[in-house]
């Protein structure tokens, strides 16, 4: 089994590519070993000296970490992951499903506004995201700004920023006058 690697722009996460489906649909973030639970890849990952978040996509694992360098944990890394495809046993635990966050909100009279932008989310701006190993998805719409949380690659990314500001802010506001500002959550 070879597993790639690849940078991403925050450069506190790594991507690994196991040449498989990690996830069949959906994402997963871990935040914390705590969080871990609903996958044992997870918890091998967070056993890692280092591994502060782990978050799975279709086909990749990012992994973020505290100040340890990669040269130190990368190897440690590869093997949990190998180790886990190898023996055949699932990344998620049974009964697991999609890590979805509760909670969108919006009036009632913005449910096209709001269609339209989660449109353009879904078919722009999330496969150009997962391709960095993260996760933007839409939580809210009021007063002509748009709330979004980042996960993965995209929490905590130093180029974040711009990429809300610039990237998907001006996306929107081309496609959908009513929005006014772009916010992470």
């Amino acid at each position: 089994m070879f597993i790639q690697t690849e940078a991403t722009p925050n450069p506190a996460t790594l991507k690994f590519l196991p040449g498989r489906i990690v996830l069949s649909e959906g994402t997963y973030d871990f935040r914390s070993k705590a969080d871990a639970g609903a996958s044992p890849l997870a918890e091998k990952l967070f056993d890692v000296p280092g591994v502060v978040a782990v978050f799975f996509g279709h086909d990749f694992v990012t992994v973020t970490k505290d100040d340890t360098d990669w040269q130190h944990m990368k190897p440690a890394i590869l093997g949990v992951i190998m180790e886990q495809f190898m023996s055949g046993q699932p990344v998620m635990n049974a009964g697991q499903s999609e890590d979805i966050e509760e909670g969108e909100f919006f009036e009632e009279g913005d449910q096209e506004t709001v269609a339209t932008i989660k449109e353009l989310l879904e078919t722009r701006v999330r496969p150009a995201v997962a391709q960095d190993g993260g996760d933007i998805t839409f939580k809210g719409f009021k007063e002509g700004i748009v709330y979004l949380s980042m996960r993965g690659a995209c929490a905590g990314c130093p180029s974040s920023t711009a990429t809300l500001q610039h990237g998907i802010q001006n996306l929107l506001r081309h496609f959908v006058p009513e929005v006014e500002e772009v916010r992470p959550i």
